[in-house]
């Protein structure tokens, strides 16, 4: 019997060029909440670049935790962790706080350390959410997902800095334009191998093309060393406050909430739909990741839903590929010099390759959703007022303004309140009462049962 695409064994080539691609993906999420909450405390040039090495081989680690798993832990799907952004805000908060800047750092590993391992037992409770995900909800999570994602690919496209004078320029737009047209170009005109890499080879001929424009920075290889190593406890040990563990143990609700629906995306995607089990060792692996994190002075982490579409576009849904890919995370976590290189891609090149990964999951949430029964009036709502509720954060970003920091880190995740909104008008429609026809009824997906019937 025939491998499962997702447990399927590449070439070499193959599996090496393919992790590159889902590397190139998830780099910028990976390294810009170690930049800006480095910059926040004062980090000199080489501390920051030392903590930013540090994210990336705790997001490789995090990921063979993910892809190859042991025991319970792991989804075992392809899906790259790496540090979550939406414990941002929260940690500039205790760097805010906290009067001796050099102890931001380990309060905030405190922090993790313990907000992972609460959500390591809470893992297979939470899991048990997966029977109010039925295809509305996550049809309308997974539209959410994409939809939530395009902004950032826009800034991308747009360049580095919004600060800076050339932000938004011709320069930088044309050059996002010509990227995505090199990948649209590549998908519609070839084959096979060189088909499936086309956001690899749209990323290389960018940055290439980027080189006469002056927007391509070499400087960061002949800065970076060869050899480095991220030294357990290098910024101190963990401290323990209560504020603060209070704070990023909200940031791993959402978290988990995030990674339960880029799960169940991910599982539709690949045609292995994500049950409890999953989901409960997938969580393992997110929590387990977050807590060992810190002792090589990582942040939280989480599943990194910019990888979904990569996986919806290439249709290569080997997990060994993403393995591989977290391979090279560690490489470049244990080899600054190998880590600048990715960082040589100019944002707006980017931003042009984002525009189709993250479209590609946005399409995926309508490819769901049509098969969820929206003839029916009930599901129609659910789906209107969900995807609102959801794009509030990005259409309105200061809506939630008047609310406490502690729900605005909640409220400020379109994918969460959709989320969350999607579940409980699913129950209010569609299963609390009897005085609707029973034809009317979602009911909770079955593993596999929704994919069978569609395929």
């Amino acid at each position: 019997m025939a491998a499962h695409p997702v447990d399927e064994k590449l070439p070499a080539l193959k599996m090496a060029t393919s992790g590159l691609q889902h590397v190139a993906a998830m780099y910028a999420g990976v390294v810009a909440p170690p930049l800006i909450v480095g910059a926040a405390i004062g980090l000199s040039a080489t501390d920051l670049t030392f903590l930013t090495g540090a994210c990336l081989f705790t997001a490789g680690l995090a990921t063979f935790l993910q892809t190859l798993g042991f025991w319970k832990i792991g989804a075992r799907l392809p899906f790259v962790n790496g540090v979550t952004f939406a414990g941002v805000a929260p940690m500039t908060a205790i760097v805010a706080s906290t009067e001796d800047k050099s102890d931001a750092l380990p309060v905030i590993f405190g922090a993790v350390v313990v907000a992972g391992l609460l959500g390591f037992l809470a893992s297979p409770f939470f899991s048990k959410a997966i029977r109010f995900f039925p295809p509305v909800v996550t049809g309308s999570v997974i539209t959410l997902i994409g939809v939530s994602l395009l902004p950032v690919a826009f800034g991308w496209a747009q360049g580095p800095n919004p600060r800076a004078d050339d932000y938004g320029s011709t320069t930088h737009l044309t050059l996002a334009g010509i990227t995505l047209l090199i990948v649209l170009l590549l998908r519609r005109f070839t084959r096979g191998f060189v088909k499936q890499i086309a956001v690899l080879l749209g990323l290389v001929a960018g940055t290439l093309i980027a080189i006469p424009f002056g927007v391509t920075d070499f400087s960061p290889v002949g800065e970076a060393g060869i050899v480095g190593f991220p030294t357990p406890f290098h910024f101190g040990a963990p401290q323990f406050q209560l504020a603060a563990i209070l704070s990023l143990c909200v940031v791993m609700v959402v978290s988990m909430t995030e990674s339960t629906a880029d799960m169940l995306a991910l599982g539709e995607i690949v045609e292995r739909p994500a049950d409890e089990r999953t989901i409960a060792a997938g969580l393992r692996a997110d929590t387990l990741g977050s807590a060992i994190s810190p002792l090589f002075n990582g942040f939280m982490c989480s599943a990194f839903a910019q990888n979904i579409g990569l996986v919806a576009m290439t249709r290569i849904r080997s997990r060994y590929v993403v393995a591989t890919g977290g391979g090279f995370l560690v490489l470049m976590g244990l080899c600054p010099m190998a880590a600048s290189l990715i960082a040589v891609v100019p944002r707006p090149v980017l931003g042009g390759a984002g525009v189709v990964l993250f479209g590609s999951v946005a399409a995926s949430g309508i490819q769901t959703l049509v098969r969820a029964g929206l003839d029916k009036d009930n599901n129609v709502l659910i789906v209107a007022v969900s995807l609102a509720v959801g794009i509030i954060p990005i259409t309105a970003p200061e809506f939630y303004h008047a609310f406490p920091e502690t729900a605005k880190i909640v409220l400020d995740s379109g994918i969460s309140t959709g989320c969350l909104t999607a579940v409980v008008l699913n129950l209010l429609f569609n299963h609390l009462g009897k005085d609707h026809e029973a034809h009317d009824v979602t009911h909770p997906m079955e593993a596999g049962e929704e994919i069978a019937a569609a395929r």
